[in-house]
């Protein structure tokens, strides 16, 4: 019983991570109607921008939130100069100029920061010696970091809830990305919303990458790109229109690689269940789940008059 329990932790720890960044495409998602496929790459290039204003005297903590306004102002001015222009012509040439800004991140990452791709040494915002954590009934220990990174996920979703469903920005959302031309008609400033859906999305993503490398004390130009797919697979299972189904997506996805990964030992043909293999029945769960309710767990389910 204390290996499951922490197994469970240990997966927790892992989906609070995949939580995050699935929030932030939720975000896009919500304002656009639109799946963000350089999520993982504008956090990353974000990361190491927290990592440079760090290394030049500034604690980390203000140096993380420094970088999150920066990818905030350069979230807006991605969706001004590339994904608006973009949409104009085609729906699917935001998809097209999403991948290719997915590279371009990437390889600029490589560019401006040397050794980004063997990695760059990067602290952490919680404690994280030996001793810092606490021991659970049955032997079971969770570290401080591993709850610290939770709480944070569940203060951004709880902010992000409000956003969403108490004001009047999160309805603008919601409208914009359901009808554009209802919302202009409504007098909705839907440029305005578009950009800071693209903003807020890219400052989450900063948090996320920053807990990321946090965690593995280290970034590096492969840092999130693992994160980015299993955060899509989250953000899909829960809903993407969801902040909650984004969450739960995480850390349940966390949950079920942790203990595919590690607990059926006896298991007939555990020999050949692995990490890699936990990420494809992670895969498979959400494909079961897509069949029997095509919007996830907790998304809305649009009806179209025609």
């Amino acid at each position: 019983m204390g290996h499951l329990l922490q197994y469970v932790l240990n997966g927790l720890a892992k989906g609070s991570i995949y939580s995050l960044i699935a929030l932030g495409l939720v975000v896009i998602y919500r304002g656009t109607g639109h799946l963000n496929f350089a999520q993982g790459e504008m956090a990353l290039f974000a990361t190491f921008g927290a990592w440079w204003i760090n290394d030049h005297g500034v604690p980390l903590a203000i140096a993380i939130l420094l970088a999150a306004a920066l990818a905030f102002i350069g979230g807006g001015v991605i969706e001004f100069g590339l994904m608006r222009p973009a949409g104009r012509k085609s729906p699917f040439a935001v998809i097209v100029v999403a991948i290719g800004l997915f590279q371009a991140l990437n390889s600029l990452s490589g560019l401006l920061f040397e050794n980004a791709g063997t990695g760059l040494s990067f602290g952490t915002l919680f404690p994280n010696d030996p001793k810092d954590f606490f021991r659970l009934p049955g032997g079971a220990i969770w570290r401080y970091e591993n709850v610290g990174v939770l709480v944070s996920v569940l203060i951004i979703t709880g902010i992000l809830f409000a956003l969403f469903q108490k004001t009047k920005i999160g309805l603008a959302m919601r409208m914009v990305a359901n009808n554009p031309d209802s919302a202009k008609l409504s007098g909705v400033s839907t440029n305005r919303i578009l950009m800071l859906s693209w903003g807020i999305s890219a400052a989450i993503g900063a948090i996320g990458g920053a807990l990321v490398a946090g965690i593995n004390a280290n970034v590096n130009l492969g840092t999130m790109f693992g994160v980015f797919l299993l955060a899509s697979a989250a953000a899909t299972l829960g809903g993407l229109d969801s902040p909650l189904g984004a969450v739960v997506g995480g850390l349940s996805l966390g949950v079920v690689e942790s203990l595919v990964s590690n607990y059926p030992k006896d298991w007939w043909g555990s020999t050949y269940i692995g990490a890699d293999t936990a990420v494809a029945v992670a895969f498979v769960i959400i494909l079961v789940v897509l069949l029997v309710k095509p919007s996830g767990l907790f998304g809305s389910t649009r009806v179209e008059r025609v």
